[in-house]
C-alpha cells in the first residue's frame, strides 16, 4: 500500500473517499505540512496502491497502516472515515480521531435517519460495470452539489481522479459494499481518544444532522459545521478546515491514550 509522507511535526494520517486517492488532500497538504508530518494513504486499488495486494477490509487496511506510521492523529474522509474509526476503536496509536463528512453508517436505518437510502451505492455498483467513466462522474458530482463552491470543487476533484491512474473497478465495487453495509456505531460509542466531526451543512451525502448524531456517539467529541460546505469542505473552505485540525492537534495528550 502506499503511503506518502510529506512534512515534519506532529504525525498525521489522512485516508481518503471513495475512488479518490491521497493527492485529493493538496489544499490540507499546503497548509499543515509546516507543522504535521502527513502520512497520505492510497487504499487498496486507488492511486499508486492500484495493484496493492492489501484486501479493501477495515481490519487489513488499519493494520498495515498501524504498522507503517507512528502514534498520529487520524483523519478520515467520507469512505476513508471508516477505516480511520476502526483504527481508532482498536488501537492505542491513534491519538486522536478527525472525521471528514464521514459517520460509522453511511445508509438510513433504524434510529439513523440522517444517510442516504440503501438503494444510492447499489445502484451505483450497478452502473459501474455499464458505464464506468460517467458512474464516477455522477459520484463526484453527488460529492459537490450543494457546496458554495461546488464548480470549482467538481473540477478539482476531476482533475484528481485519474491523476494517479485509473481505480480497480474490484475496488469500487468493495468501497461501495463497505459504504452500504458498515455499521460502526458501536466503535463510535466505545472510543476513548478525543474525536473532531467537521460536516458540511450544505452536504447532500452525508448530512450534517448525521455528523451531530455521530459526533453524539462519542465521549470525547467536538462537532463543528462548515457553514457553506459540501461534502468535501476541505477543498472550498481549506483554510478553516485546516485551522480546525491545527486547533485539534493541539489539544491532543502528548502521549497515545495507554502510553507510558
Amino acid at each position: 500500500m502506499h503511503i506518502e509522507v510529506i512534512g515534519s511535526g506532529a504525525p498525521l494520517v489522512l485516508i481518503h473517499g471513495w475512488a479518490l486517492h491521497g493527492g485529493v488532500f493538496a489544499p490540507l497538504v499546503q497548509r499543515l505540512a509546516d507543522r504535521h508530518q502527513l502520512h497520505l494513504v492510497d487504499l487498496p486499488g486507488h492511486g499508486h496502491s492500484r495493484d496493492s495486494a492489501t484486501p479493501l477490509h477495515l481490519q487489513a487496511v488499519a493494520a498495515e497502516v498501524l504498522a507503517r506510521t507512528p502514534p498520529a492523529l487520524w483523519l478520515g474522509w467520507s469512505l476513508g472515515g471508516l477505516f480511520a474509526l476502526h483504527a481508532a476503536a482498536n488501537s492505542a496509536q491513534v491519538r486522536g480521531l478527525a472525521m471528514v463528512a464521514a459517520t460509522p453508517r453511511f445508509v438510513r436505518g433504524e434510529a439513523w435517519p440522517h444517510a442516504v437510502e440503501p438503494a444510492v451505492f447499489a445502484q451505483f455498483g450497478g452502473e459501474l460495470g455499464r458505464d464506468y467513466a460517467g458512474t464516477l462522474d455522477r459520484f463526484l458530482a453527488l460529492d459537490t452539489i450543494g457546496s458554495e463552491h461546488a464548480r470549482s470543487e467538481l473540477r478539482t476533484l476531476k482533475d484528481t481522479l485519474y491523476a494517479r491512474g485509473e481505480p480497480a473497478p474490484q475496488a469500487l465495487q468493495a468501497g461501495l459494499a463497505l459504504l452500504e453495509q458498515s455499521d460502526l456505531r458501536a466503535a463510535a460509542a466505545s472510543l476513548s481518544q478525543p474525536s473532531l466531526w467537521i460536516s458540511g451543512r450544505r452536504d447532500r451525502l452525508v448530512p450534517a444532522a448525521g455528523m451531530r448524531q455521530a459526533a453524539a456517539l462519542s465521549p470525547l467529541a467536538r462537532e463543528v459545521e462548515i457553514a457553506g460546505g459540501g461534502h468535501a469542505p476541505f477543498l472550498g473552505h481549506a483554510d478553516q478546515v485546516a485551522a480546525e485540525i491545527a486547533g485539534f492537534t493541539e489539544s491532543l495528550p502528548l502521549q497515545p491514550l495507554g502510553a507510558t
